[in-house]
């Protein structure tokens, strides 16, 4: 974590920002504003007159209303599409690379919007054209975390991975805002212009992408050298043009030792994010039970039943809600961001962790004990619990998890073990959104003590397993995990070999202090490194090729 002075800190950030560096964060984070857009869309589509005409089922006085299933079956296939395109994500970001798969995730992202909106009076329409969305997305969560992780510097590499989180609260904000003006209408174009408004946003990214160079980390494992510093100039900015060699020549030693190194090991195949040895099948685990414990902080449930609660005070239209809600978290996401950088990822993880049970105890206690639906100061609570829970959500879980999953993995595992992690967010997803309704039928109100709970193994989780990776490139995260003296609930003060601190291992990089033969020596310090031949790894070669 950073225990630097704040002017110190602000003028660390200000040496590696660059132009194409913001251009990275935010055109690849449009992935997550699709997601938060189309994931906010159906709650309002479900509630919508037309589309309850055309897809819901027609009851005996006349109306129209989905049945738990249908409803169900509607929301939580996109979650299925997304959990296949996580799993799908690693085979084709590895052969075709981090951009063109997001692009690809683009495409298909497009077939599956035209889908539903050509969709006249099938409901399974509607299933099939979410379905193939949701993979897209599930595409685009996996590989957008890992090409900005591999892409823009340590120094801001947390910041620009919540990026990805601040747009999909983002995404969902605007969504509740363009649902909420478009209720109003009474045809089909109240929920067709929403899903048509898809279009504008996933050709802003595929566009934008196009523009953007593919992941260093990535080029270099595939022996394009040339490639590799084209997109390393490109990172590099123009504001770097002085002493941008020293900068370049660094990251690219750093790269280079760990590929070759890589290649020493056997070929990496789905097996090979379970393997062992180098603590790849501890880092799988953890990334996927990290995803799940985010899903089962039970935020999504307080976003779909949230609307109850504010109706015991008087705010019966489920779109205003949905749009308060949408406000605190996008709100509050911002100073997640700042969190993650200044005090590092595991204290915002475990401090939120801590808020969000404080938080459910009261909203279970509460909601067990009184009737909100009778009593306005009974609803007025548990709408404070509620707002609270989610500022400590937004500002914490939601984005840190994701910064996680772009950081914990070594190069030649990364895509593989983030799509299984990103696997277990999709696949709770699902769990929750279906069985969820028929949860809170039985226990109601109860089920804030269950959330409590798993948000309580989650704050063990990290304590006792998860690494403190601020501060420090990818390489040097791998190095860390795989040292034998360092502990998880230690590792904020663990520092690469032969540095006194991490801030002064990052200026040592930037400025091209340490010479190449420790950047090899380094990854030969671990346990799990000892037993690979590293006599073939040229330190000089490595400079050369610059």
């Amino acid at each position: 974590m950073s225990k630097l002075p704040k002017g110190e800190r602000a003028a660390e950030v200000k040496s590696v920002v660059s132009g194409p560096v913001i251009a990275i964060g935010f055109t690849a984070s449009m992935g997550g504003f699709i997601f938060g857009a189309d994931t906010g869309q159906i709650s309002g589509f479900l509630v919508m007159k037309d589309f309850l005409r055309r897809f819901a089922i027609l009851q005996s006085d006349g109306s129209y209303a989905f049945s738990d299933v249908r409803a169900g079956t509607l929301v939580g296939m996109f979650s299925i599409g997304a959990l296949l395109g996580s799993f799908g994500s690693g085979p084709i970001s590895n052969r075709f690379g981090r951009k063109l798969g997001i692009m690809l995730g683009v495409l298909i992202y497009f077939a599956g919007t035209t889908i539903q909106i050509c969709a006249i009076n099938k409901w399974y329409q509607i299933v099939i054209g979410r379905l193939m969305a949701g993979s897209s997305i599930g595409i685009m969560s996996v590989l957008v975390p890992v090409y900005i992780s591999e892409s823009v510097p340590k120094e801001i590499r947390g910041g620009m991975v919540a990026l990805f989180q601040l747009f999909i609260t983002l995404g969902i904000l605007v969504s509740y805002i363009i649902n909420f003006g478009t209720s109003h209408v009474g045809n089909s174009a109240a929920w067709r212009i929403p899903l048509g408004l898809n279009y504008v946003w996933a050709s802003i990214l595929g566009g934008g992408m196009a523009l953007l160079p593919e992941s260093p980390r990535w080029l270099l494992g595939r022996d394009r050298r040339e490639d590799t510093l084209k997109s390393l100039r490109f990172i590099a900015g123009k504001k770097h043009a002085e002493d941008g060699f020293k900068l370049i020549e660094a990251q690219y030693q750093e790269i280079a030792a760990m590929v070759q190194t890589d290649r020493n090991l056997p070929k990496t195949s789905w097996f090979s994010s379970f393997n062992p040895k180098r603590k790849i099948a501890y880092r799988t685990i953890l990334g996927f039970v990290l995803q799940m414990l985010t899903q089962l902080t039970g935020a999504n449930y307080f976003f779909y039943y949230g609307a109850s609660n504010f109706k015991s005070i008087g705010i019966s239209n489920s779109f205003v809600t949905q749009i308060i809600l949408g406000v605190v978290n996008f709100s509050f996401t911002l100073p997640g961001m700042y969190a993650i950088e200044r005090f590092g990822r595991r204290k915002p993880l475990l401090a939120g962790g801590i808020w969000q049970v404080i938080w459910l105890l009261v909203f279970g206690s509460v909601g067990t004990v009184y009737n909100p639906m009778t009593n306005k100061a009974v609803g007025a609570v548990l709408i404070v619990a509620t707002c609270m829970f989610i500022v400590g959500f937004a500002s914490t879980w939601g984005p840190g998890v994701w910064v996680a999953t772009g950081e914990m993995f070594p190069l030649r595992v990364r895509a593989h073990s983030a799509s299984f992690a990103t696997a277990g967010n999709w696949g709770w997803n699902f769990l929750l959104t279906f069985f969820t309704p028929f949860i809170t039928s039985s226990i109601e109100y109860k089920l804030g003590f269950v959330f409590a709970g798993t948000n309580l193994l989650g704050v063990l989780v990290v304590f006792f397993f998860y690494y403190e990776s601020s501060s420090l490139s990818l390489e040097q995260v791998d190095i860390m995990y795989n040292d034998p003296h360092s502990k998880p609930w230690t590792s904020g003060s663990w520092v690469p070999p032969g540095h006194s601190s991490r801030h002064e291992a990052s200026k040592s990089v930037s400025h091209n202090d340490s010479s190449s033969d420790e950047v090899v020596q380094n990854y030969a310090l671990c346990d799990g490194m000892r037993n690979v031949d590293h006599s073939n790894i040229n330190p000089d070669n490595i400079i050369t090729e610059l």
